[in-house]
């Protein structure tokens, strides 16, 4: 599938004078050997030791008897209960009519890329399968499923626990030999899966492919010796789990926070936004790695990404960092000091193009559905946001009424409250949904439009 990129909406503020052609070029893949008979434990070597490699940990585990990412054939019979749970009438209308349909004096334009997507879909039916492999056993997960709080309830129904938290730490100790643990769409950071291992539970891995293949990137860039600069929120499950797999790394959420850092390694001769070596430490003393030292560990860099990050974003803090390589320490040289590979998830993309696209329509306001820790939602939101569109992101209908009032959240996370929040007369709303999200959900919501838009109508007849 073709996917138009749009650099043009984010700016890297800067010129480094170097030819674009030069700019963001595909590398040749490093080339990285493991041998399956090398066997690490925790027992012999632990997760933050030079002589632990959590890529053949992990190759190993993967082909162990208590590993199990693929299912226990029960898929059709689950994809069915989770047709009948999370489909939904109004969405398929809205399909079948070029997506765009009006209900009475409301005209609904649906995104053309939204929703559930594959990862996530894959993700929940294989839990829903645990739970049909496992009836009577305990089921914990390590994090929410997806960031969907429908879904996360189903499978609370269904006595999928999530281990507990005592002062942000996970109690793996209510885990016993013989339990079935589920980890997430995100993926699980190596100490835990290291934790899991030694329990001998049964591990039922939904980890997104995508995700898994970010994983491998910053393997790659820890095999060459360079630090994994990873776009992404240093807090968020996935980054979490991405950075136990790098060696060396700063995670940057923005591209001022990346400008930050290209201007450190050129020592302030880029926009003069950083200065000492303890500032640096500071302000990203909860985003890289242990024992970082900036004066030696931005020397060669690779650039990696939370997956549900926006994608343009990524490929400009890219292209900043291979600019700023080719300042430092020449074109000629940039291989040497820079690697990048393609792991920008083609559904985050995909649901941003579309809402690009929607966002260029007329419409007098913009519903976005999904979790409100949900960071590809977050995105979709700023995205009507930057185009000054009255947009309103909810979890769920509960978020709107009583009457014509809604709650929702804006892409920073401030939570808002606004009354009379649709206008009078026919309307035209734009619609999205992030990934982790069933259709059910926006159908929920959008009944909530229409019952508020038909007693209008009586009340004025």
């Amino acid at each position: 599938m073709a996917i138009s990129l749009q650099f043009s909406r984010i700016s890297t503020r800067t010129d480094l004078s170097v030819p674009e052609s030069r700019i963001f070029l595909q590398r040749k893949p490093f080339m990285v050997r493991c041998s399956a008979g090398e066997a690490v434990s925790s027992s012999s070597a632990t997760a933050g030791s030079s002589e632990f490699d959590a890529k053949v940990f992990r190759h190993n585990l993967t082909r162990s008897k208590n590993y199990n990412r693929k299912g226990f054939g029960h898929k059709e019979e689950t994809l069915e209960q989770m047709s009948q749970e999370y489909t939904s009438d109004i969405i398929k209308k809205l399909k079948e009519n070029g997506y765009e349909y009006t209900w009475g004096n409301v005209t609904v334009k649906l995104a053309e890329s939204y929703g559930f997507c594959w990862g996530v879909e894959r993700a929940v039916q294989i839990a829903y399968e645990a739970r049909k492999q496992f009836p009577t056993e305990k089921i914990w997960i390590t994090n929410e499923i997806i960031h969907n709080p429908t879904v996360n309830q189903r499978l609370e129904e269904m006595e999928v626990k999530n281990i507990p938290l005592d002062n942000g730490k996970k109690q793996f100790d209510v885990v016993d030999k013989g339990d079935v643990v589920v980890l997430p769409a995100f993926g699980a950071a190596v100490d835990e899966m290291m934790i899991l291992s030694e329990k001998k539970v049964q591990i039922v891995d939904t980890t997104c492919p995508w995700v898994s293949k970010v994983w491998n990137s910053v393997e790659k860039h820890k095999k060459g010796d360079y630090t994994s600069v990873i776009h992404g929120t240093y807090s968020h499950e996935e980054t979490v789990a991405t950075a136990s797999f790098a060696g060396k790394y700063v995670i940057v959420k923005t591209m001022k926070e990346a400008t930050y850092v290209c201007d450190y390694i050129l020592g302030g001769g880029l926009d003069g936004s950083s200065s000492t070596k303890e500032a640096f430490l500071e302000k990203f003393k909860f985003a890289v790695s242990e024992g970082f030292d900036p004066d030696k560990d931005l020397e060669k860099v690779g650039i990696a990404n939370q997956t549900t990050m926006l994608k343009g974003e990524t490929e400009e803090i890219g292209k900043l960092l291979e600019r700023t390589m080719m300042r430092k320490f020449g074109v000629e040289n940039v291989d040497n000091h820079f690697m990048s590979f393609n792991t920008i998830c083609d559904a985050t993309q995909e649901r941003q193009d579309a809402m690009y696209k929607l966002v260029d329509e007329k419409m007098d306001l913009m519903l976005v559905v999904g979790g409100w820790n949900s960071s590809n939602t977050s995105h979709l939101q700023e995205i009507a946001e930057e185009r000054k569109i009255p947009s309103y992101w909810v979890d769920s209908e509960k978020r709107i009424g009583p009457g014509n009032k809604i709650s929702y959240k804006l892409m920073h996370g401030e939570l808002v409250e606004k009354e009379n929040f649709l206008p009078e007369g026919p309307i035209t709303i734009g619609v999205t949904s992030g990934a982790s999200t069933p259709d059910k959900v926006v159908e929920d919501v959008l009944s909530k439009i229409f019952d508020l838009k038909r007693e209008e109508v009586l009340q004025l007849a």
